[in-house]
């Protein structure tokens, strides 16, 4: 009888786990830039790399690169809606790019860097597009926001070496210390609270 109660609470208990794991994903401009600062997130498991929202099959990096796939550079974040909400990873996906500039994000330039949401449930749906009302509704931007929103399609994962870019070669690409770590250092700052603990 007691392994039997041991067994029910530990397949609650996963069930339980189960059903607190959500997915986002994200596309705001480069995802070297996006990956290293939803990864920093309480409650963010995993953050992976890739490409989403255009038609051709298993894009490569140098495919998307050409603007001819229709995809968006992305990151798809596994996390713990118990810790964090969806709305929290909106705030932080608003606050982290340029949400006004079409097919653009600094001097990146080409419908793969878009700003799009890609939403998963019909509740991600309605919230993000609440989110992106708000903020065009408050004026939070001189412009208005042109972020697609979307049903997520098949996300095709990045090469190996995009996944942890920043992390790994932060201090040896120009890109991240010029481009990056400015980005990520105003965001540890900004969200300080929300920061995975060292």
């Amino acid at each position: 009888m007691k392994n039997s109660f041991v067994v029910f609470f530990t397949v609650l208990f996963f069930s339980f786990n189960l059903m607190s794991q959500q997915v986002a994903t994200f596309g705001a401009g480069c995802f070297w830039c996006v990956e290293a600062i939803f990864d920093q997130l309480q409650g963010v498991h995993s953050v992976a790399s890739g490409y989403m929202g255009g038609q051709t099959l298993n894009p490569t990096y140098k495919d998307v690169c050409s603007g001819t796939t229709g995809h968006a550079e992305v990151i798809q974040i596994q996390y713990d809606q118990n810790i964090i909400s969806y709305k929290e990873l909106l705030e932080v996906f608003f606050s982290v790019h340029d949400p006004t500039t079409l097919n653009r994000q600094g001097n990146d330039r080409g419908t793969q860097y878009r700003s799009a949401i890609f939403f998963h449930t019909a509740e991600q749906q309605q919230e993000a597009e609440y989110y992106k009302k708000q903020l065009d509704d408050q004026k939070i931007y001189d412009r208005t926001i042109v972020t697609e929103i979307s049903e997520a399609s098949k996300f095709y994962k990045a090469e190996d070496y995009h996944q942890n870019y920043y992390e790994l070669n932060k201090n040896a690409n120009p890109y991240c210390s010029a481009v990056i770590t400015p980005k990520y250092e105003k965001f540890k700052k900004v969200f300080s609270s929300k920061l995975k603990d060292e």
